[in-house]
């Protein structure tokens, strides 16, 4: 290995390398087009750089002058991209290796001038990288090695067509490098036309899941699904977490919840610009932020070297998306937590996602009220600045605040001020047991009940939304402590916990939670008339049929016997009348009639018309031979009148004139008349 390499190693403090590391900087492999597998956070990106540092110096200790580009990296997100270069600078810092980055999202201007200006790596997503390439902008011609860093996610963001052009216009002499959580056949593809003899090499196989991440899958209720979020933020107390939702809307909800609970808290969403991306995520490294709410864009390429905590406020859609997520923290041999909410329709889901990733997470109940506040407590009493020695000014201020207050006053002032600064804990339902409908489970858990009953009822509008808040704000208690609430015509009954009944009742003024609204203490549980809906519905009553007449009042049925029926009688058939019409005796025998022409030709065999045919008024001989005129188109010749145009306006007496069509197309309207009632433009001349 490089010494300026190991040097840079040694000061992060990588006493081994991973799996994956080891495997790619085999002396063996050092010039060999590589095919490589492994779980993500495996430490990939210190792996490729190690496996191209013989590429790109050789045997030299450092960089020359930077020009076009010896080595591109192609990453999926813009994230990713950063974080990439953000560790090749420290891995590559004493060879004086110069590096750039060419993202969507960022300035292309600058990006221009630095490339410009000349880079030894360059590390950019593949959008961006092809429109510098084909604007010229980015050299491809020195290139000596090409990594594509979570290819299968690249094909999945339909990135192909633009890795294709890239690898395409890349010297044919260069080392290809794919770096892939899977290898699909699109990826397989992929490298046998893109790479030479590939050698595959696999870390994933043998190596367990995620081993050093604890899956915690949390069972709430339905509606304390954020809070028991909130409650895990504040068992752990972790230096970086991140909550991941599935939408933007969700997302922004999230945030504006947490920061009105006084958590620090950042989000990073789609709709975000790199800029503020790139803020939310130095907040979080720098401290001044501790959770972050963010969609699946933070699923890939975020490192946070202190992110112990990853919480799942609702399910992926998919395994894959399920081991990016947890794959941020559990990283570089640290230990992190993955925590899946999991209301009662999701616990289905929940186990099949556990199981298509081959997951065993542990089941257990979201941290309490109680359990929290008896945290908080060991940290304080553990906290080493009980341990250090006051300084002289501090030991003076002591001393006039025990003369002042006593040793328990201070402790307890002390540990007020410790809860004052970060947020209550939520009080939680019971969780569903497993197999159990969770309301079947929240009535069995609800415990000794007592009744109130209120002066206002369905005639007055009343209704649980609006009863449920009022019970809750004037009787100063939680919605967890009410029970059942049924709506009468009159009145309405209301079930709170045994524990809370009394405390509830001193709130109140005589009784009354508001004008006209008064509670009344019940000594037993109200009639309810068998209903548990609230509905106010009368119960079900099922008739008897006693009343119902018997079958032995009814007559029997009768059959009716055949032989009261007259017997079919056939009719003769002389009986028969003859046919009423004239038999064929009366008919007249037919009698053909002669064929009579009704005209004979006089001159055919001298035959003669029976018909007298009317002779010619005119004689023949009377008639003037036809003489065909000659033709003459021209004055002169009056036997034809020549054909002449009317001058416009001539017709007939009395008639309209012909306004004729205006030369060069349709006239204007009909009868000269234009549309809209425009005036006619006069003609000039």
């Amino acid at each position: 290995m490089i010494t300026a390499l190991s040097d840079a190693l040694a000061e992060r403090g990588y006493d081994t390398l991973t799996p994956v590391q080891e495997a790619v900087n085999d002396p063996a492999l050092q010039d060999a087009d590589l095919l490589v597998s492994a779980q993500t956070g495996s430490g990939k990106t210190v792996g490729f750089g190690l496996a191209i540092a013989h590429t790109l110096l050789g045997d030299a200790e450092r960089f020359d002058r930077a020009e076009a580009p010896m080595a591109l990296v192609i990453a999926p997100t813009r994230e990713l991209a950063f974080q990439v270069k953000r560790e090749l600078e420290w891995l590559y810092a004493k060879a004086g290796a110069k590096l750039a980055s060419c993202v969507g999202g960022m300035d292309y201007r600058d990006e221009r001038r630095t490339l410009e200006r000349g880079a030894h790596i360059v590390v950019g997503t593949p959008g961006r990288l092809r429109d510098h390439i084909q604007r010229g902008s980015l050299d491809m011609s020195g290139l000596r090695a090409i990594i594509l860093d979570e290819a299968d996610e690249m094909l999945d963001l339909g990135f192909r067509e633009d890795l294709e052009f890239m690898l395409g216009e890349a010297p044919k002499e260069r080392r290809t490098l794919m770096f892939s959580a899977t290898v699909p056949a699109m990826i397989a593809k992929l490298a046998k036309q893109y790479q030479r003899d590939a050698v595959r090499v696999n870390t994933a196989a043998g190596a367990k899941q995620h081993a050093d991440i604890s899956y915690q899958a949390l069972s709430v209720s339905a509606r304390d699904e954020e809070n028991a979020i909130i409650n895990m933020l504040r068992y752990h107390d972790a230096e970086n977490a991140i909550v991941f939702a599935n939408t933007r809307a969700s997302v922004a909800r999230l945030t504006a919840r947490f920061a009105n609970r006084g958590f620090s808290v950042v989000c990073l969403s789609g709709e975000l610009s790199q800029a503020e991306r790139s803020h939310a995520l130095q907040a979080m490294r720098d401290g001044r932020a501790r959770v972050c709410v963010a969609t699946d864009v933070a699923a890939r390429g975020i490192d946070l070297p202190n992110l112990e905590l990853v919480i799942h406020a609702e399910l992926p859609t998919n395994a894959e998306t399920l081991l990016h997520r947890s794959g941020r923290t559990g990283r570089a041999g640290r230990k992190g937590i993955s925590a899946l909410i999991v209301p009662p329709k999701m616990k289905s889901k929940a186990t099949r996602l556990l199981g298509w990733a081959k997951l065993t997470a542990e089941w257990v109940e979201a941290p309490s009220a109680e359990m929290i506040l008896a945290k908080d407590e060991e940290k304080l009493l553990s906290d080493p600045a009980l341990t250090a020695e006051p300084s002289e000014q501090e030991a003076e201020f002591a001393a006039k605040m025990l003369e002042t207050h006593t040793p328990e006053k201070i402790a307890a002032a002390y540990l007020r001020l410790y809860r004052a600064g970060v947020s209550a804990p939520e009080e939680l339902g019971p969780a569903p047991k497993p197999g159990e409908r969770p309301e079947r489970a929240a009535r069995e858990d609800f415990g000794k009940s007592v009744w109130f009953s209120l002066s206002v009822g369905r005639d007055d509008r009343a209704e649980p939304r609006w009863l449920l808040p009022l019970v809750c704000r004037a009787g100063n208690i939680d919605k967890t402590s009410i029970g059942a609430i049924r709506i009468r015509d009159t009145q309405s009954f209301v079930e709170l916990k045994e524990a809370a009944a009394d405390g509830f009742e001193a709130a109140l003024d005589n009784g009354v939670l508001e004008e006209n609204v008064k509670a009344t203490r019940l000594a037993t549980m109200p009639d309810l008339g068998g209903d548990r809906s609230g509905g106010g519905k009368k119960p079900y009553e099922k008739k008897t049929y006693g009343d119902k007449k018997s079958y032995g009042d009814k007559k029997p049925y009768e059959k009716k016997s055949y032989g009261d029926k007259k017997p079919y009688e056939k009719k003769e058939y002389g009986d028969k009348k003859p046919y009423g019409k004239g038999g064929d005796g009366d008919k007249k025998p037919y009698e053909k009639k002669p064929f009579k022409k009704k005209f004979e030709d006089p001159t055919r065999d001298g035959a003669v018309s029976d018909k007298a045919k009317k002779p010619r008024s005119k004689p023949d001989g009377d008639k003037k031979p036809y003489e065909k005129k000659p033709f003459a188109a021209g004055a002169g010749d009056t036997s034809k009148r020549v054909y002449s145009k009317k001058p416009a306006g001539a017709g007939k007496p009395g008639g309209k004139p012909y306004a004729g069509k205006p030369s060069g197309g349709k006239p204007a309207a009909k009868y000269g008349k234009p549309k809209g009632g425009a005036a006619t433009p006069k003609r000039k001349g």
